[in-house]
């Protein structure tokens, strides 16, 4: 053999290995661009065969050309089905479900009764209550508990808070809102902000006995908050704690702004447990939705399927982003797998309705709902979330800034549930705040300057 056929023949095969694997990856990208333009329909069926087929064509034609020449044994001429094969085993797991298609709900709590009301929206929610405990006075006004997600079950570590509100005497309420927890489901375009604020108002109606004291964490401080500018559910709330608001509406969710001391994002170590997106699926299909390529009601992953895949684990640092800096390494377990329940695309569509919507201020700007506002020292929320509803809202009668916690400010750590109880107590019974009422509206710029 010549000392240049050696060279030669190893150039020949680096340059067909190059070719193949550049046949697979034009494959697997073509089978990515193709499920965002039918938006994932038939499960990505309708972008995986027409790849298959056209790569399964360029082989068949690319073989008959081959075996034109001398010497081509059968193997040779099926060398250009090789790309096809091992595209088509990359992409195929996409289109596979590895969970129930039908929703999996999680099982009763062995500690309170999970009731299923009917609202007058046609929504099917999953209601908890906690009658009035302790030794103490009872509180005539009932109690209604709005949790954050959006479309996220209530927490343990939330049910435990709620339990310690109760055993001060106040009558609690809180229900999961469509698509979270043991909820019923929605179809996807009807997960809207309008819609949560309709539900709140039938929640209430449904109680029957008059306006309600109501508590609304992060995404369920948005919902209040919208609920406020609603003179119709306005009407039924007695007073409103607005603690670690999200955005309120698009303008707001649209301001860049500044976030509350360092949290514990990127220095808590990595949450523990299976991870949905470690699944070729539901990596693509969440991943996709959360890019804006894939739309909420994607058909790629059902509602139901996309609900039993997701985990805690797959909330990633975004747990550890509601505690401050020095926690990170005693980070309460908030959820139990078994009680955990949380819906991706439902909470995306909720969140882009808002991101949509116009500005609520002036709407606000006529509540006469006596307000309390609760900001985190620690918080991850953007600061003008809170400061925007602080400034249009002119019935907020005091702010309470809380120090030493992060968003998630009832966290079980150095009593912080007492603490956040306290505060939310007093202003529930119009007695004196524990903390300085700041920061005032003529104090806001001092207050975000203070945060640059």
């Amino acid at each position: 053999m010549s000392t240049f056929a050696l060279p030669a023949t190893l150039l020949r095969r680096a340059a067909r290995s190059l070719s193949a694997l550049a046949a697979v990856l034009a494959s697997v990208l073509a089978f990515l661009a193709l499920v965002v333009l039918t938006d994932g329909a038939g499960s990505g069926l309708a972008a995986w065969l027409p790849v298959l087929a056209g790569g399964t064509a360029l082989a068949l034609w690319r073989s008959r050309s081959r075996s034109r020449g001398r010497g081509r044994t059968r193997v040779a001429r099926l060398v250009p089905f090789l790309p096809v094969v091992v595209a088509a085993a990359l992409t195929a797991p996409v289109c596979v479900p590895t969970v129930p298609t039908a929703r999996q709900y999680p099982p009763d709590l062995p500690f309170v009764a999970t009731e299923h009301w009917s609202l007058d929206t046609g929504s099917s929610v999953a209601v908890y209550h906690y009658p009035p405990a302790g030794p103490g006075p009872r509180h005539p006004v009932p109690l209604v508990y709005l949790n954050g997600g959006p479309v996220r079950g209530i927490s343990l570590l939330d049910h435990r808070f709620l339990r310690l509100l109760a055993g001060q005497g106040y009558d609690v309420y809180a229900y999961e809102q469509p698509g979270g927890g043991r909820s019923g489901l929605l179809p996807m375009d009807q997960y809207t902000a309008d819609r949560s604020v309709r539900d709140l108002g039938a929640f209430v109606d449904r109680l029957g006995g008059g306006a309600v004291d109501v508590l609304g964490f992060s995404s369920g401080a948005v919902v209040l908050t919208r609920a406020l500018a609603d003179p119709g559910t306005a009407a039924r709330v007695h007073r409103a704690v607005i603690a670690e608001p999200g955005p309120m509406d698009g303008p707001t969710a649209r301001t860049a702004g500044h976030q509350g001391r360092e949290s514990a994002r990127g220095l808590a170590p990595d949450p523990t447990g299976p991870r949905s997106t470690h699944v070729p699926r539901y990596a693509v299909a969440f991943g996709l939705m959360r890019l804006g390529l894939l739309s909420p009601g994607t058909g790629l992953i059902g509602q139901a399927e996309g609900d039993n895949a997701f985990t805690a684990a797959d909330l990633g640092g975004d747990t550890a982003s509601a505690y401050c800096a020095g926690d990170a390494h005693r980070i309460p377990v908030e959820d139990s797998a078994r009680n955990f329940s949380f819906s991706p695309a439902a909470s995306l569509r909720v969140q882009r309705t808002v991101r949509d919507s116009a500005s609520i201020a002036p709407q606000l700007g006529r509540s006469r709902t006596p307000a309390m506002l609760m900001i985190a020292e620690c918080s991850s929320q953007v600061r003008q979330w809170a400061t925007a509803v602080l400034a249009a809202d002119p019935a907020i009668q005091r702010t309470q800034f809380m120090p030493g916690v992060g968003h998630h400010m009832w966290n079980g750590l150095d009593g912080n549930n007492d603490r956040a109880a306290a505060v939310i107590g007093a202003f529930l019974q119009d007695q004196p705040a524990p903390l300085p009422n700041s920061p005032t509206r003529e104090g806001i710029p001092a207050f975000l300057r203070d945060h640059e």
